[in-house]
């Protein structure tokens, strides 16, 4: 009678005048809190009670309420048992627990109409169904724990359900929820949140708490794997662990599955256990793709073999079993597969494996237009290629005497268009549609950004060869000598050059995004295994069978050569073949040239984003990447004598960077302490920006010959348009694969192209190295001149910081002795003094070279060095002849 009280007040408990529904049962009509034993301490649940607007009271029992049936009492308890709680449980009033109260008075919603205590709003609105318990006490006390938590239990599996708390891999309802996405969850998701139960901000709808204590695919499964290789048994194992499961050997008793490789077992094994499910492959992957473990009996290794070997015990058994759609298609799979294979044991005498390899002509002959082992299987695209006419078989030996060479030829042009095809159709149906149809729902593999990465640029090829594929087979169909093959080619050459260069181009982002999503997501891993051993897919991995694009213009072209071989001159076809093999090469040229222009702008980015200060124009639709090349300057016409350059070059531009030294990079000046500098320092960008020279400035390019004393050295004559005098900047290339000479002309050509000329030679001379009087005797003191110029800098940056033009002499001269590590330029060693006194021979003027020395005053001032330590001295006197002068 008390709980047709309590179901009775929920429509009218807000109301004040009390009513009766039955003679002397009283509804309580309003609400009242009674905060109980510890719960009456709490502050912030007395805070939270008052949120609501009624009564609250504090009691040590509750029980002296009990009888007061005006209100409708929630009573506050911290412990859900005792004789205490068991009495207030008992009568017509309500519980609640503190995590309760918390989370209505943080919603601000109003206190529930429930029938049953409730200590936490965890799992309101939760429906869940068991599976597969035997222990009464154990199911009870996990009922319990949901009814507290706001949870509610059915008997059937429904569309109300919303989990399923299963203690096995099996059963109606686990089938069911594997079915339809239910999340079948293990107890100890129940477990977790009544541990919780305390947290007003736990619930049963968080999703990592739903990942971490969801039921694994193969929980309490023994599994043994048998026939795989190594390698993959070894993975296998790995999954398995990871997806709740144990392996074991064939010869456990305990073992509860076997899963055979059905292409290298071809018969039943010796089992310990009886009660074990010998499987194939795929029911292994398809429970880690579902996440929940497949039924076996679509697997069942026992039925593919029966299928194999005996076809019409398999029709029988199809025929008196009512089997679904989808195991009639794969039945009628297995049925293609074993008609595929009689044919082989039949004619296993003739099996070419045991033959020599035969020429294409002779193969030709044995080949069907139709009869590939892909064509024999099951394509899920197959009602697709059926629109297209083929051409009937030509299997007797007579039959195929009387085929000319040319026929020959070109039935195996067809057949492997065919095969090609086929593996087109395979990809787009067998893993794109699904993948696509997956996007945005409950199965998804893979986001539309992957899907679109890794199938983007395919449909377009699978089109192209589609229509060239009817079209060639129409005429295998109605074949004589005079039927033009290259025409078919020739009309599809502007399509395959405008679909395969953003294919081939972007295939190595294909493949690396197939491999990150293969590596990081269990289910799609397990959906391309499944796939794999579908006979559509012959074995092959997606990826192997993606790369098929990229091979097949080469293999084009190599069969119209064939046929052209054996194609009269006379023919009409002979010269449509010569334009077909010229468009197929020029289509491959075009991909080629198309990639390269690709990587150079990817190229681009990446170099721009590694040089600090980098011109922004750097970086031009109009201009790609060529090469780069390690150099030494041997002036100081751009960064300084000795110091390691990097020569960036572009088709119209190249960019000149000096290579960060880590060492002098970690080292702080004194107005860069504030560590800004150093900080774009750590950042790690290992060039930083000298100049960006236009090849059109460059007026020469100076080849200088080759000596033991001057190896790989070269130079560039280089005047803009604002310039009225040349400069002169000399390298010696530091790069031991670099060709100095293939790196000049590659250098000329881009430079010819840049201005529109033809000859690039004509930008290249020869020079000998004392004709424009470079030296690199003392290049080799590398560390003696970095650590001179750094002295010579950080002097240079102690006297701005100390401002020295406002101190007294005396400092000037003892800051300016103890910050060169040389003292005085008069107690220089001999060759400290030679490398004090460089002069910028790598940036003379040209024009100034053949003077002699009739002008050294006005030399002085261009060519002493800007450091401070170092005295000056006359330039020597340029020994470039006249006629020198004249080459340039």
């Amino acid at each position: 009678m008390e709980e047709q009280s309590v179901h009775s007040s929920i429509s009218d408990i807000n109301s004040e005048e009390p009513a009766k529904t039955e003679p002397g049962v009283v509804v309580p009509r309003k609400k009242r809190i009674c905060l109980v034993g510890a719960a009456s301490s709490d502050p912030a649940l007395g805070t939270a009670a008052q949120q609501f607007g009624v009564p609250v009271l504090k009691s040590v029992t509750g029980i002296e309420y009990v009888e007061d049936t005006t209100y409708c009492t929630y009573f506050i308890l911290r412990e859900f048992e005792g004789p205490e709680y068991e009495t207030l449980h008992k009568s017509a009033h309500r519980i609640l627990g503190p995590t309760a109260l918390l989370q209505l008075a943080d919603k601000k919603e109003s206190l529930p109409s429930i029938n049953r205590p409730m200590y936490t709003r965890a799992m309101l609105g939760t429906v869940v169904v068991f599976t597969g318990f035997r222990k009464k006490d154990e199911l009870t006390r996990l009922i319990n724990m949901i009814h507290c938590m706001g949870g509610s239990i059915r008997k059937e599996v429904g569309a109300k359900v919303t989990h399923l708390i299963a203690n096995c891999c099996g059963g109606e309802k686990y089938r069911y929820a594997v079915t339809f996405r239910v999340p079948i969850m293990s107890m100890n998701w129940v477990l977790a949140l009544w541990e919780g139960k305390d947290d007003a901000t736990s619930y049963g709808s968080n999703e990592d708490l739903i990942v971490q204590h969801k039921l694994k695919p193969f929980y309490g499964a023994r599994v043994c794997f048998f026939g795989f290789p190594d390698d993959e048994k070894k993975h296998m194992v790995e999954v398995l662990q990871q997806q709740g499961g144990e392996p074991t050997e064939i010869d456990d008793p305990e073992c509860t599955h076997v899963v055979v490789d059905e292409s290298n077992v071809n018969s039943l094994p010796d089992l310990a256990s009886v009660r074990a499910h010998i499987v194939k492959a795929e029911w292994f992957w398809t429970s880690v793709q579902n996440e929940g473990a497949a039924d076996e009996k679509e697997y069942r290794f026992e039925d593919y073999l029966e299928s194999v070997m005996s076809p019409s015990a398999s029709s029988r058994r199809e025929s008196q079993s009512a089997a679904t759609p989808t195991t009639a298609s794969t039945r009628r799979k297995r049925k293609r597969l074993a008609e595929t294979l009689s044919s082989l044991v039949q004619n296993g005498a003739d099996s070419p494996a045991v033959h020599k390899r035969r020429s294409s002509i002779s193969d030709a002959g044995h080949l069907s237009v139709s009869g590939s082992f892909l064509d024999c299987t099951a394509s899920p695209d197959k009602q697709m290629l059926d629109d297209i006419p083929e051409v009937e078989a030509v299997t007797t030996d007579s039959a195929r005497k009387n085929l000319s060479p040319r026929h020959q030829v070109v039935l195996e042009l067809v057949q492997t268009e065919s095969n090609y095809v086929g593996i087109l159709s395979t990809i787009m149906t067998l893993f794109k549609s699904p993948l696509e149809d997956y996007i945005e729902t409950s199965n998804e593999l893979l986001n539309s950004t992957e899907a679109k990465i890794i199938f983007g640029n395919f449909p377009p090829i699978y089109d192209v060869h589609k229509k060239m594929l009817e079209e060639l087979r129409y005429c295998a169909a109605h074949w004589t000598e005079d039927t033009s093959i290259g025409n078919i080619f020739l009309k599809y050459a502007p399509d395959l050059v405008d679909t395969y260069p953003p294919y081939v181009n972007f295939f190595e982002n294909t493949k690396e995004m197939l491999e990150q999503c293969d590596q990081n997501k269990p289910r799609f891993h397990a959906f391309l295994k499944i796939c794999q051993t579908k006979p559509e897919c012959g074995r092959q991995s997606l990826k192997e069978l993606m790369i098929k694009p990229v091979q097949r213009l080469p293999s084009i072209s190599l069969l119209l050569t064939d046929i052209l071989k054996h194609t009269n001159k006379n023919n009409p076809d002979h010269s449509a073949l010569e334009l077909a093999i010229s468009s197929i090469k020029e289509v491959m040229t075009h991909i080629n040239e198309d990639k390269r222009k690709t990587e150079g702008q990817l190229v681009m980015f990446d170099i721009f984003n590694e040089i600090d200060n980098c011109p922004p124009h750097l970086v031009s639709s109009h201009r790609s990447f060529i090469g780069k090349c390690d150099v030494m300057e041997l002036g100081e016409g751009l960064s300084g004598r000795g110091d390691h350059l990097v020569l960036f070059l572009f088709t119209d531009t190249m960019e000149i960077c000096k290579k960060r030294s880590k060492a002098f990079n970690s080292l702080k000046s004194p107005n860069m302490a504030n560590g800004l500098h150093t900080a774009k320092l750590s950042q790690g960008k290992p060039y930083k920006h000298i100049k960006m020279l236009s090849l059109s400035t460059i007026k020469k390019v100076v080849d200088i010959r080759e000596t033991d004393e001057c190896q790989k050295v070269f130079a560039l004559m280089v005047r803009s348009n604002q310039e009225l005098k040349e400069k002169l900047f000399s390298f010696t290339i530091t790069d031991e694969e670099v060709n100095k000479t293939n790196y000049l002309k590659t250098l000329c050509r881009q430079m010819a192209n840049t201005v529109c000329k033809a000859d690039a030679d004509t930008f290249l001379i020869s020079l000998d190295s004392h004709q424009l009087e470079i030296d690199t005797s003392d290049v080799a003191l590398g560390t003696l001149s970095k650590a001179f110029k750094f002295a010579t800098r950080t002097k240079m940056k102690v006297g701005r910081a100390f401002s020295f033009n406002k101190t007294p002499s005396k400092l000037k001269r003892a800051m300016s002795t103890m910050m060169s590590p040389f003292g005085s330029t008069h107690s220089l060693t001999p060759a400290s003094q030679q490398l004090a006194q460089m002069r910028l021979a790598s940036c003379n003027n040209i024009n100034e070279l053949g003077n002699g020395g009739s002008d050294s005053s006005s030399r002085d001032e261009v060519l002493v060095a800007p450091m401070s330590v170092q005295p000056t001295r006359k330039a020597k006197c340029s020994s470039l002849s006249i006629a020198s002068l004249r080459r340039l």
